[in-house]
C-alpha cells in the first residue's frame, strides 16, 4: 500500500490546499494530511481547529486521514509508515525551496520520495498568508477558502461580516 503525506500548517485551509488533497488522493492508496504544530510560529487557528477544518472538508475522500505532528517530518513518516511526500508548487521560487527540503529528507531516509504537483492555475497566487492579509482588513476571501470557514476566519480578527 502506498501511503503519502501532504504536510503543512494549513492556517487556514485554502482552495489551493484542497485541490492538492483531491488530486493526490487519486494517485496513492492512503493520504495523510499532516498538520504541523510549529510552536515557534503564531498560528491564526489552533492545531485542533486546523485538524477539524481539514476533516470537515475531506469526509468524502475515503482514503484521506488527518493527523498532526511536531518535529521532523521524516520521523512522523516512520510513525505512519509513509514513504511519499506530496508538495504543491505555485512558482519557480517554491521549487527551489522544496527541492532542498526534498533532498534533505532523502538524505535522512533514502526510501522517501517527494512528488511535486503543480498548482491549478486558478490558485497559483493563493497562500494562507494572502488569506490572512485580506481577512485582517475585512477583504473578500470567498474566492480563497470554503464558505463554511469564512466567518470563522473573520472572527479571529474580531470582524463580523454577512457572508451570505
Amino acid at each position: 500500500m502506498k501511503t503519502a503525506i501532504y504536510p503543512g500548517s494549513f492556517d487556514p485551509l485554502t482552495f489551493g490546499h484542497l485541490d492538492i488533497i483531491e488530486r493526490s488522493s487519486k494517485i496513492v492508496d492512503k493520504l495523510v494530511i499532516g498538520v504541523l504544530n510549529n510552536s515557534a510560529k503564531k498560528s491564526l487557528f489552533s492545531l485542533e481547529e486546523r485538524v477539524s477544518m481539514i476533516k470537515e472538508m475531506t469526509t468524502s475522500l475515503p482514503n484521506v486521514e488527518v493527523g498532526s505532528f511536531e518535529g521532523l517530518l521524516v520521523d512522523y513518516m516512520k510513525e505512519i509508515n509513509a514513504t511519499i511526500i506530496i508538495r504543491g508548487l505555485r512558482a519557480v521560487t517554491d521549487f527551489e525551496y522544496e527541492l532542498q527540503i526534498a533532498q534533505a529528507n532523502s538524505v535522512q531516509n533514502s526510501d522517501i520520495e517527494t512528488i511535486f504537483l503543480t498548482t491549478n492555475l486558478n490558485y497559483s497566487y493563493l497562500s494562507s498568508t494572502i488569506v490572512k492579509e485580506f481577512a485582517s482588513y475585512g477583504g473578500d476571501i470567498s474566492k480563497f477558502v470554503p464558505e463554511q470557514f469564512i466567518d470563522r476566519i473573520y472572527a479571529k480578527y474580531n470582524i463580523t461580516k454577512n457572508t451570505r
